[in-house]
């Protein structure tokens, strides 16, 4: 199978978060002759339900799944693209259009793949695809993999196909990535004249002096597999349109990328502290967007690293940067790594991926199933 013309049927179903817009009945019509049991899931709020497919052929061990969205960021402003967001042109060896390279590409490489191969493959192959990773992440991959273990279908491991690759195919594979945390802070004081500030308690100069705590020190030097965490100030906001009014509220907003030497707990303790040693009123409203993991180097991750340098001859960096994917979800159930096209124009107009490079992935993932299945 050429993965081709699968991933421009799908660049053709405009599946901007949520909508499936035909993307998965594209999938199931490419599974199913395979010999795939296809099963659908939906979740969410009653008329503003996640689509979310699961397939799967064998039920015998090692199970191998592939994880994906078919959803896509909306093309934005289309004076900025020289080609139909969901046309699926090909033009110069490029094929362009809306989650080419993340991640209907991927999805179109591994599907070629797996039909490249023997059916007879000893264990089992699964796709975990979801509708809802662009969007708010409530009602797709975490969901599935619920319904996955409630139901026996916990993989032994899985590839995620995210476009980790940077230049060049096959460049880097992400074994981990940093966990990332939000946190807003209301600090409360008393209100009063800017001319009497001893009537007054001003919560501005208390948060400046708590902010000036979290940032004076870096949080850690990073560690084995991963890069320093940092904690950015995103919003400091004090609503006030008088110059002689000290204000009773101040507000702030901040985000930790945090490494495996940090958990969500451990950051909001030190938030905390940091807040207790004002001795005044404050809120600390946090929410975790998913923990740091790790995939350490073994058996799963060097068939991953022998498959890409066979296909590239580039031998990829183990890596743990970026911002966060749904492999967060799936490092709670089995080993998970990621492993995909590169990522240049991914978000961007003109959202493209080169033809020849479609294919050679799909060669790489057929690679990747061969070493993860042997016969």
């Amino acid at each position: 199978m050429d993965p081709v013309p699968l991933l421009q049927a799908l660049i053709r179903c405009p599946s901007v978060t949520p909508a499936d817009a035909g993307a998965l009945a594209v999938l199931e019509a490419a599974l199913q002759p395979l010999g795939f049991a296809c099963t659908r899931l939906r979740f969410g709020p009653e008329g503003e339900e996640v689509e979310n497919l699961f397939a799967r052929r064998g039920t015998g061990s090692p199970h191998l799944c592939f994880a994906g969205h078919t959803d896509v960021v909306p093309p934005g402003d289309l004076a900025g693209w020289t080609a139909d967001p969901f046309g699926a042109e090909i033009r110069d060896g490029l094929l362009l259009g809306r989650g080419a390279t993340d991640m209907k590409g991927g999805i179109a490489a591994w599907i070629a793949a797996i039909a490249s191969l023997p059916r007879d493959l000893p264990g089992s192959l699964s796709l975990l695809i979801t509708g809802d990773e662009e969007g708010p992440s409530v009602d797709g991959t975490v969901k599935v993999l619920g319904w996955m273990a409630e139901n026996g279908q916990v993989p032994d491991v899985c590839v995620v196909g995210e476009p980790t690759s940077k230049a060049v195919l096959g460049d880097t594979i992400k074994i981990g990535r940093r966990g990332s945390l939000n946190a807003a802070i209301t600090l409360h004081g008393v209100q009063g004249h800017a001319a009497y500030p001893q009537r007054a308690d001003n919560p501005v100069h208390r948060l400046v002096r708590v902010l000036h705590r979290l940032t004076a020190q870096p949080l850690d030097t990073g560690s084995e597999w991963f890069e320093p965490s940092t904690l950015q100030v995103t919003s400091v906001d004090v609503g006030n349109p008088a110059t002689n009014v000290i204000p009773g509220t101040a507000r702030a907003k901040l985000n930790i990328r945090f490494n495996d030497l940090h958990s969500s707990t451990s950051l909001i303790a030190l938030l905390r502290a940091a807040l207790d040693a004002e001795e005044a009123r404050y809120e600390l409203d946090t929410v975790c967007s998913g923990e740091s993991f790790l995939t350490s180097p073994g058996p799963f991750v060097d068939a991953l690293v022998a498959a890409t340098q066979a296909e590239t001859g580039v031998t990829p960096q183990l890596d743990t940067g970026g911002g966060t994917s749904d492999a967060r979800f799936i490092t709670r159930y089995c080993p998970v790594a990621e492993l995909g096209a590169v990522g240049t124009t991914m978000h961007k107009a003109d959202e493209s991926t080169p033809v020849e490079e479609l294919r050679a992935l799909a060669r790489l993932y057929a690679g990747v199933i061969r070493r993860l299945a042997p016969g």
